[in-house]
């Protein structure tokens, strides 16, 4: 009996201490943490490379994670050569008894940090999935724990849902940086990517897109003007330059300090800094369209419902139904 009148004393005690003020502020992160999503084959992994490269020289702490099953985020910082993936080497280590360590699966080149994620082989398993249980084994190293000033996400944009959505449909990034050309599939994925965005604010979420970076800029302008449809900024726009494509395909850094390319990097960097997230408008299809004149699209074209002659191939005759119709009693 005395046990119970300490533990509801204490209790008392308790509930009596008043909670802390409710933060009315805008909430912060010391950490950025960036998604970046493009159409595959729109030059991401070649831009976050480089970024993250010039954001090191900048004095930065910087750790770079591919989350695209190709596994290709990296291989140009690191001059062609693939890195264990974080799938792979889990399985191994499993297999062996072990736990992974970070060594296993992180690498440094000239201040940044990174490693990939990975996938499984093709018909073996559910990309998303490899990428969710990445980020589960990333929790279990200490990924919360990690004191970088950023992290950059490199996710396939052609699809946004399952693991690929996960930093969207999570929060687990403060914004979202999309990458196109001046071609519809790129702005098609980019759009997309939007409207992943704005679906998940209204259920509450509170990651925003930053802005577009725009690749292999042949000076058309619809990115340019996709982006000023949607509401975003563009952070940068790396021109369709035979010497940028040359030295991507060599995997050499090109967003060096004092580099020919070093000032539009630098401008990149100082972008991506400060840009806030902001809510996107997506388009529609035909809003989509509407960027590229009907010749470049086909969007002229009004579409004509089939029949049923159509489907035959020949004369279609209705018949009567067959629906037995019972007399009232």
């Amino acid at each position: 009996m005395a046990y119970t009148i300490i533990d509801n004393r204490a209790l008392r005690e308790e509930a009596a201490i008043e909670p802390d003020a409710p933060i009315t502020g805008e909430a912060t992160s010391e950490t950025q943490i960036i998604a970046i999503y493009g159409k595959g084959g729109s030059g991401k992994s070649f831009a976050l490379s480089n970024l993250s490269y010039m954001l090191a020289q900048q004095g930065k702490r910087v750790l770079l994670i591919g989350c695209d099953p190709k596994s290709d985020t990296t291989s140009l910082l690191f001059g062609g050569r693939s890195c264990p993936t974080i799938i792979e080497t889990s399985a191994k280590k499993k297999l062996a008894g072990e736990e992974v360590k970070i060594e296993d699966v992180c690498f440094t080149r000239d201040g940044v940090f990174a490693m990939e994620l990975g996938g499984p082989e093709v018909g073996r398993g559910c990309g998303g999935r490899g990428i969710i249980h990445g980020f589960e084994l990333l929790e279990k190293l200490g990924f919360h724990d990690w004191g970088f000033d950023y992290v950059l996400l490199d996710f396939l944009g052609d699809v946004v849902c399952g693991g690929f959505g996960l930093p969207i449909a999570r929060d687990m990034c403060q914004k979202v940086i999309v990458v196109g050309s001046n071609d519809l599939q790129s702005l098609y994925v980019a759009n997309n990517v939007c409207s992943a965005v704005e679906y998940f604010r209204k259920l509450g979420g509170n990651v925003g897109v930053a802005g577009m970076l725009i690749n292999k800029d042949d000076g058309t302008g619809e990115a340019q003007k996709f982006a000023e449809a949607v509401g975003i900024p563009v952070l940068a726009a790396i021109p369709a330059d035979e010497d940028i494509r040359r030295k991507s395909a060599n995997y050499q850094i090109i967003g060096r300090p004092g580099d020919v390319w070093g000032p539009l990097f630098e401008g990149l960097a100082e972008n991506v800094a400060t840009a806030p997230p902001v809510r996107p408008k997506p388009l529609t299809q035909d809003g989509l369209l509407g960027l590229f004149s009907p010749e470049q699209t086909g969007g002229d074209y009004q579409l004509r419902p089939a029949t049923q002659a159509d489907m035959r191939g020949g004369v279609f005759a209705e018949k009567a139904s067959l629906e037995i119709i019972y007399d009232e009693v």
